[in-house]
């Protein structure tokens, strides 16, 4: 089985990003473009409505900057290459001038859903 990203079977668009999405049986791949001013707590919690995102993010890295703050204060920044697991309970935002993008595999079907 395979599908291919550049035709996603949905897309979820939100302030200053999206998420496409391929769906791969019990699998979904989302690919996350975030653009400078993107930031979590502005452009996606208005969606969930959540206090900080409950998302437990699998993923890797394909450009840009983010910056991670976890609810208890523990910081990550997450660039290309690099493959990430972040914990649900945190804020993330776009660092710099550069677009995020991010392959991500464990929250991809739930992420920027309404409830």
């Amino acid at each position: 089985m395979k599908q291919n990203l550049r035709k996603p079977s949905e897309t979820r668009r939100f302030k200053f990003g999206k998420v496409d999405l391929v769906d791969l049986g019990d699998t979904t791949v989302g690919r996350m473009t975030l653009k400078p001013g993107w930031k979590w707590s502005k452009s996606v919690k208005p969606i969930v409505k959540t206090e900080s995102c409950q998302s437990h993010h699998v993923g890797y890295a394909v450009s840009g900057k983010m910056k991670v703050v976890s609810d208890d204060g523990t910081t990550i920044d997450v660039g290309p290459g690099d493959a990430y697991e972040i914990m649900p309970g945190h804020d993330a935002w776009v660092v710099g001038k550069g677009t995020f993008v991010g392959l991500e595999f464990k929250s991809a079907a739930g992420y920027a859903k309404p409830k």
